[in-house]
């Protein structure tokens, strides 16, 4: 059996599509004969008829097989237009933008296979229906695509929350780090007052006040390197968290782009409506919380 390159659910699709076209098709075909034999059996009544005549006649059916084969075409053209709102219209509800090729429309080779897939369809067909009147029952859509991609959306969604958590506490700490620093600052400036303010004190005080003053300072700045340390530390680990969150951010947007494509190889005909609104719903929480 001829194979279309689709999954078995969209095979069947065309399959019901190729039987509703080969039924319109037979339609035209009854009408083109009836033309016919509507000719035969108005005009084709005498034994013997002119040129003038045959020609008359030639003229009317052309003009009668005109109309429909024209009426026809048109038809099946908004027929084809109709078709493909309904793909257009469940796309853009997940947000695809489908695109045609409308040079593969004349390509023989594909033509060709199309026809050896509805003349070894319709074999098959013919064969079920004098076997077993009763048609199979679809089987249901399978989802797992979508389902491993829903919980990667899930996964991502919760390692976006814990960076958001770390990247608070590290600002957390980074700006207790500053407090430290800038009361560490303040202790230093008081110290230095208070130097200035014993300057006429005995030697001796102004020996051990400078000594104390010179032990705070060294604390200090030690303190105040190790504090510059740590905030460089912090602020380092801040941006990486922030690298990380962006990068998370983006494998959610590869996520859904990865659900658009995996549209193309699934359908949710019958429970479109209810999975849409769920999912869109996912979709604007997510914008929302990622836009916070």
């Amino acid at each position: 059996q001829a194979e279309l390159g689709v999954n078995e659910h969209h095979q069947n699709e065309v399959v019901s599509y190729m039987r509703f076209a080969r039924f319109k098709r037979g339609m035209c075909l009854k009408t083109v004969d009836s033309c016919f034999q509507d000719l035969k059996d108005s005009r084709l009544v005498e034994e013997t008829f002119t040129v003038d005549e045959v020609i008359d006649m030639l003229d009317g059916l052309q003009s009668v097989l005109h109309s429909e084969v024209e009426s026809e075409l048109i038809n099946t053209t908004y027929t084809n237009v109709l078709l493909l709102r309904q793909l257009f219209s469940q796309a853009e509800k997940w947000y695809l933008k489908l695109q045609t090729d409308v040079s593969d429309l004349e390509n023989r080779e594909l033509l060709d296979q199309v026809a050896e897939f509805e003349r070894s369809e319709y074999t098959s067909s013919n064969k079920k229906s004098t076997t077993d009147p009763i048609k199979p029952k679809l089987a249901p859509l399978n989802e797992g695509g979508s389902e491993l991609l829903n919980k990667t959306v899930a996964r991502l969604q919760e390692e976006n929350e814990k960076l958001k958590i770390r990247l608070r506490t590290i600002e957390t700490q980074a700006t207790a780090a500053l407090d430290e620093k800038s009361k560490l600052e303040k202790s230093l400036r008081d110290l230095q007052m208070i130097q200035g303010d014993q300057k006429n004190n005995a030697n001796q005080d102004i020996t051990e006040l400078e000594n104390k003053v010179a032990a705070l300072k060294s604390q200090f700045e030690k303190t105040l390197d190790d504090t510059t340390a740590n905030q460089k530390f912090l602020e380092e680990d801040l941006i990486t968290t922030k690298h990380d969150l962006l990068k998370v951010q983006d494998q959610l947007s590869t996520a859904e782009k990865e659900l658009e494509k995996k549209f193309q190889q699934t359908s949710a005909y019958r429970n479109m409506k209810e999975i849409l609104t769920k999912k869109n719903e996912q979709i604007k929480d997510l914008r929302r919380r990622l836009s916070k």
